[in-house]
């Protein structure tokens, strides 16, 4: 009864005079609205970094070959050629925290289209898993192609938008065909948007093909038939044996010999592209992707790794610690409204301590004590503080989702916020109210009762 009794006596006090008790609490407002707003705005900021950082790969692993030594030269990153589809396949097989992984064939050429010609910033051989780990499922149009086409090299492709546009300007490009080194590759779908990635290149300027299309078709890795050519001419052949006798067999025709593709044993490739399960387990997936390829590549334990790995973490901590900073910065300002607010907080009630000095005396008179006089003005200062972040928090939540209707920045709404908010209400109440309280606690009844 006595705790209800002291808030009811706050409220009545708090009620005596509303637009001095609103203003006092204005600062308040302002800082607990503040504090909200930058907080829920820097949380939808920070999300939208985080979605456009794993649609650029921030979770992705780039396993690339090692670099060759020919005469004491090093021939670069990527001169190996020790990795395989099998690699891919025993890492998505035996890396638990790998979601998924696609084999890369890089390749450069020019793209030709009726009188249209373009020269696409990347082309890949890869397989549909390639859109998987690049988060690129949605297609703008079509469908991809499929492992059946990687296995038959079948000589389909995807185009980005910016190729499309180039080329097409506008019609629908499913099912025309395009040429590339001469192979004709038909369009079975059309890659939605991604935009520019953190290096400012253009995502969209990419032509995507089956790994095997692009390596024994466009880049003509196939078995060279010298071999069989030079021993034949060693040995009878009919025409040695009947001069006038024709083959058995006619010659093939380029277009036959394109056709039938001879595959090498061992198919290397430029790269393998992994995506880790989240950004908290690429630390672990390169711990396990080193253990599978080096068991597979039969390397020693002491002998350096014939592949490197690449991630994005030191991009991805780069520009998480500076938008943090920027959040810090923001809350800061805000915090500077609170202890604003709090001093105005202060002031006023002092003021309605001097104002009040008889009614505290007549309480103490008829038996108050200096503990109660201390509660009571405490209170009235929470609840003070307490009416102002409740309207702040309600005029702080209605900005940021203002601010995303008029300008369409992202916001995300914290319950953590608002709970720290009402926390920091509650302490710049106590802080800042307990002076005047403690003051009024330590007057004198007889004195106080004399006040005029």
């Amino acid at each position: 009864m006595k705790a209800r009794r002291t808030l009811l006596t706050a409220f009545l006090a708090i009620r005596r005079n509303p637009l001095r008790s609103l203003l006092t609490t204005f600062g308040i407002v302002i800082g607990v609205a503040a504090v909200i707003a930058m907080m829920e705005i820097g949380n939808g900021s920070s999300s939208a970094i985080a979605k456009s950082f794993e649609s650029m790969g921030a979770n992705t692993i780039m396993v690339m070959p090692a670099s060759t030594t020919n005469s004491g030269i090093s021939q670069g990153t990527g001169s190996s050629m020790k990795l395989s589809p099998g690699d891919c396949d025993a890492i998505i097989k035996e890396c638990p925290a790998v979601a998924a992984a696609a084999p890369v064939v890089r390749g450069r050429a020019q793209i030709i289209y009726g009188g249209k010609n373009w020269s696409p910033s990347y082309i890949y051989g890869s397989t549909p898993d390639f859109l998987k780990v690049r988060e690129w499922s949605e297609l703008e149009e079509g469908e991809c192609f499929t492992d059946k086409d990687v296995m038959n090299s079948n000589k389909v492709c995807l185009l980005g938008k910016t190729i499309a546009n180039e080329l097409f300007e506008g019609e629908s490009a499913i099912g025309k065909e395009i040429r590339v080194k001469n192979v004709t590759f038909r369009v079975v779908g059309v890659l939605k948007k991604k935009g520019a990635n953190m290096m400012g290149m253009d995502q969209d300027d990419v032509l995507l093909v089956p790994w095997t299309t692009l390596k024994y078709r466009v880049s003509g890795s196939k078995l060279s038939t010298s071999a069989s050519e030079s021993s034949s001419s060693s040995t009878n052949s009919l025409s040695s044996i009947y001069p006038d006798a024709s083959s058995l067999y006619p010659e093939k025709s380029s277009t036959q010999s394109a056709d039938t593709l001879l595959f090498v044993r061992f198919a290397n490739v430029d790269e393998i592209t992994v995506a880790a399960k989240s950004q908290e387990d690429v630390s672990e997936a390169i711990k396990e992707i080193k253990g599978v390829l080096r068991e597979r590549h039969r390397i020693k334990n002491g002998n350096e790794d014939d592949f490197s790995i690449r991630d994005m973490a030191e991009i991805i901590r780069t520009l998480s610690a500076t938008t943090g900073l920027i959040k810090n910065l923001l809350l800061c300002v805000a915090m500077i409204s609170l202890f604003v607010g709090g001093v105005g907080i202060m002031n006023i009630m002092l003021v309605s301590v001097t104002e009040r000095t008889r009614e505290i005396g007549l309480r103490m008179a008829v038996g108050a004590r200096s503990s109660d006089i201390l509660r009571q003005f405490l209170t009235e200062a929470v609840t003070l503080c307490l009416v102002g972040g409740a309207i702040g928090i309600t005029l702080g939540h209605g900005s940021s989702y203002l601010v995303n209707f008029v300008l369409n920045w992202p916001v995300e709404t914290s319950p953590g916020a608002i709970i720290a908010a009402i926390l920091v209400s509650t302490g710049v109440g106590v802080i800042f109210g307990f002076y005047p309280a403690w003051k009024a606690s330590k007057l004198d009844p007889i004195e106080a009762l004399r006040y005029e």
